[in-house]
């Protein structure tokens, strides 16, 4: 008999009927009653074992963590909780599962750190299983997103002689022997014998080459894996995540923070109407979670309000220097409460100065535009009529509650000359991003995208506080398991 996925089982309506299912032992109680999950839900099925009839080597087997097939009759519960059960006829072993040596044991309730350490098993818990429901729900959004409104899907290279950011935190690819690499003349390593002639990295970011099929093809998005070599071991950081990058001709910023804003709001919408089960799970273990915190370091919504509060709420939008204004009259500032004091306009914002500006003064997603232009990068667009000393480009960053920046973007750059300037001032070789400024030398024109870190966006959705908890294997410093 082919088996029935337990999601389908419990939202069937037909009883009294022979089913199959499988699926891994969560509980197994009084010798009787069986919690089955097959990762196709969070809620389990009961399966009733007729232990009298069932010999004592097969109920010994039926421990947590072990695969199993039930054969039995559908059935009205009589118990809490569950409307439906199996009342077993026939039940195999598919997998043991030794009892003394599975990590992940209901009774014990392993940490979130003993977890990350048993990141392939994590998932057999209700928690991680739910959170990666959530984002696979939510990729799909993306796509759906993207795609109805006629956006093409772009692979840029993950290999590449490019950065981005220009920030130089890469990890380099090579074929080259470590013991004992060709070298120039002058001793540095000589690339010209490596596999691709030329030093390579994983890229940062897929905008650059984005750029270019968007003033082909008018709207594209990436949606890919990216890497940063930044020694960053916090809560929010990961050296390798999937970023999301649309990039519009024609689109200035204002039209970007609109696309930006119903991105957002579209994939939240979607994860809400699919995920019901799994996100008011997560709302409860958030619940539980935070019964143990002080009440200043509580949410002030539950999760699922949280979410709902962001669809029915269009964004603050502030401009840098008014933020710097809140931010230097704010208590916190003054008070020396921060550990990055604001002093005067052209400071780098830190993420304690973006989540005061969310959570304690506008109290709802906030986008801030209008950056100094030397804490941004190349390719931004400088602002015309500026102060001198005071120059601003058309840079915009969204910063949501409890994450600080969620997506970073801007209008580009499109004149050639100014670009050029900006590249010079950095010290940005023009020879190695000479296809690039094709993009300018040949039919240029506005255009704008952003970037907004995946893993970042389901932390906001599943109320988790740590970003090594919302992807399957982090990768973080000193730490590349499995």
């Amino acid at each position: 008999m082919k088996h029935t996925k337990v999601k389908d089982l419990l939202n069937g309506t037909k009883t009294l009927q022979e089913v199959n299912a499988k699926g891994w032992v969560r509980t197994f109680r009084n010798n009787q009653f069986i919690a089955l999950n097959d990762g196709s839900t969070i809620n389990n099925i009961q399966c009733v074992v007729d232990f009298e009839n069932t010999p004592d080597e097969t109920l010994r087997r039926i421990t947590t963590g072990a695969a199993v097939s039930v054969t039995g009759t559908l059935i009205e519960s009589k118990g809490a909780g569950q409307n439906v059960e199996i009342q077993v006829l026939k039940l195999e072993i598919l997998g043991d599962s030794d009892a003394e040596k599975f990590p992940i044991q209901p009774k014990n309730k392993p940490s979130l750190d003993f977890l990350r350490e048993n990141a392939h098993l994590r998932v057999r818990t209700n928690m991680f299983g739910a959170i990666m429901r959530v984002r696979s729900v939510l990729s799909y959004a993306v796509h759906s997103y993207f795609q109805e409104k006629g956006f093409v899907y772009v692979n840029t290279p993950i290999i590449t002689g490019s950065d981005a950011e220009g920030a130089g935190e890469m990890f380099k690819v090579t074929a080259l022997s470590f013991d004992n690499p060709p070298r120039t003349e002058d001793g540095k390593i000589n690339y010209k014998e490596d596999f691709f002639e030329k030093e390579t990295n994983l890229t940062v970011s897929g905008q650059l080459e984005g750029e270019t099929y968007a003033m082909a093809l008018g709207q594209i998005y990436t949606f890919g894996p990216t890497f940063r070599a930044e020694n960053s071991n916090t809560s929010r950081h990961l050296a390798e995540f999937w970023m999301i990058e649309p990039e519009v001709a024609f689109n200035d910023l204002d039209d970007n923070m609109d696309l930006a804003e119903d991105f957002i709001q579209y994939v939240i919408k979607y994860a809400l109407d699919k995920c019901q089960d799994d996100l008011k799970f997560l709302e409860t273990r958030l619940l539980d979670e935070e019964k143990s915190k002080p009440q200043a370091e509580r949410s002030e919504m539950p999760l699922l309000e949280k979410l709902n509060f962001v669809l029915e709420n269009n964004f603050k939008r502030v401009s840098y220097t008014e933020a710097i204004d809140i931010l230097r009259d704010s208590t916190p500032n003054k008070k020396k409460k921060f550990n990055y004091i604001i002093n005067e306009w052209g400071a780098d914002l830190q993420s304690e100065h973006e989540r005061y500006l969310v959570e304690k003064h506008f109290k709802c997603p906030v986008i801030l535009f209008d950056y100094p232009a030397n804490i941004k990068a190349f390719y931004m667009r400088l602002n015309d009529n500026t102060e001198p000393g005071r120059e601003t480009v058309r840079a915009m960053d969204i910063l949501f509650p409890g994450i600080g920046e969620i997506v970073g973007g801007s209008e580009r750059e499109e004149r050639y000359d100014v670009l050029i300037e900006k590249m010079k001032a950095l010290e940005i070789d023009e020879e190695e991003l000479s296809w690039y400024l094709d993009t300018r030398r040949f039919g240029s024109a506005t255009h704008s995208g952003f970037g907004l870190g995946f893993e970042r966006l389901v932390l906001f959705v599943t109320g988790m506080t740590n970003i090594r908890d919302v992807i399957p294997f982090p990768r973080t410093p000193g730490n590349a398991e499995f």
